[in-house]
């Protein structure tokens, strides 16, 4: 009976924070829900549950007019109500809810530490923001989201220059954006998990090739040194290399570079040597929710290194959930870490695992990565609807 007890603790933890993450988390600011004021959790018409605060920010000041975030239904902030199931479970949940000790954070200025020097976007610039992405030739940074126009291009300032996908049912709309690349000809590449389909519009937003019924659920997408794209097909479980021509809209080639991966989401290629990482999630008996793994497969295709969230967690002092991945420019893997709200380095493939966290501060909810030519590292922070510049501070 002891043994079997002390093996529950660590499944009603993960039981827990499940919970806490799905059901007790506004889905628009990222705020754990509460019985204060400002956070208590607020039925919209429509069903969905945002907390207060946001129902206050969302309203119009003076007519109280407002759009569900997700749904986009009108409705009056004075036609919400206090969502009683979720208010109950908080109650029942009780201690079991208070925030796990913080991880030791890395000094700031310690090697290798990144300190954040700006941000742009903001809410309604960007809103509930999934995929980021650079144009290599132009140093734009292209970003996919749940606004009006799916695609949202900023200038080297952060200033606005372009949006285009509308939302709507046609073939050329997006309907739920995942991720975006942008090719070495400056062709942008969505996935869009709404119709299951790869969307290549060009620069300026004219729709060039859908490519549908090949995915069961195309999620991560990257460009490869050859101008090539790779696709993970999160419900196949499996890794896609794309050759087109981009600027006649025709696709020339699909090749299956990889099966039975375990919920692929995020896929990152290194310019430097042609590697490839994949962001797994597993989701079979035995892995938590917050469970991730990070394969990386050379050029050829042969599984070079591997760390999973149980690996990690020896070296670090908290349970790491890996939600973006990357390559530096010196080839080390870099991962967005959600549960602690940082970033960190994982060396070389070779040298899995080489944790050292490189940004501690600064971040809620990191979702997507990427490096500029000048090595600074961009974070969309999809909590903060931003994008988030980190450069090393020397000083």
């Amino acid at each position: 009976m002891g043994a079997e007890a002390s093996g529950s603790g660590p499944a009603l933890q993960e039981l827990v924070r499940e919970a806490e993450i799905s059901l007790l988390e506004c889905k628009v600011c990222f705020e754990r829900f509460g019985h204060r004021q400002q956070r208590r959790p607020r039925n919209l018409p429509c069903g969905h549950v945002v907390c207060l605060a946001c129902v206050a920010a969302l309203a119009h000041p003076r007519t109280l007019a407002l759009e569900c975030p997700f749904c986009r239904r009108a409705c009056r902030g004075c036609d919400t109500s206090d969502c009683l199931p979720v208010l109950h479970l908080l109650e029942l949940l009780g201690s079991a809810l208070r925030p796990a000790p913080a991880a030791p954070r890395a000094a700031p200025c310690s090697p290798g530490a990144l300190t954040c020097h700006r941000a742009f976007g903001g809410w309604g610039t960007l809103v509930n923001p999934t995929g980021l992405a650079l144009c290599p030739k132009t140093g734009r940074v292209v970003v996919v989201h749940d606004g009006r126009r799916r695609v949202r291009i900023f200038d080297s300032g952060g200033g606005c220059a372009h949006q285009f996908g509308e939302k709507g049912e046609a073939a050329q709309d997006i309907r739920y954006p995942l991720d975006v690349t942008v090719t070495n000809d400056c062709h942008v590449v969505v996935t869009d998990a709404g119709d299951r389909s790869i969307k290549v519009f060009d620069f300026f937003g004219q729709i060039k090739l859908v490519i549908g019924g090949q995915f069961s659920l195309p999620w991560g997408v990257e460009t490869t040194p050859q101008n090539g794209v790779v696709v993970t097909d999160a419900e196949a479980g499996s890794l896609h290399l794309l050759e087109v021509d981009f600027p006649e809209g025709v696709l020339q080639r699909t090749e299956r570079l990889q099966v039975h991966l375990c919920c692929p989401r995020g896929v990152a290629v290194s310019w430097l040597t042609g590697a490839i990482a994949v962001l797994e999630h597993p989701l079979g008996p035995g892995s938590g929710a917050s469970s991730t793994t990070v394969k990386v497969f050379s050029a050829s295709m042969q599984l070079i290194g591997q760390v999973d969230s149980f690996g990690l967690s020896l070296l670090f002092p908290s349970r790491i959930t890996a939600s973006a991945v990357t390559f530096d420019h010196q080839g080390n893997v870099i991962v967005a870490d959600t549960a602690n709200q940082a970033v960190l380095c994982l060396g070389k493939p070779e040298e899995f695992p080489a944790l050292k966290p490189i940004i501690t501060h600064g971040l809620s909810h990191p979702v997507a990565l990427t490096f500029t030519k000048e090595n600074a590292l961009l974070v969309l922070d999809s909590a903060a609807h931003s994008i988030k510049v980190y450069k090393a501070d020397w000083g």
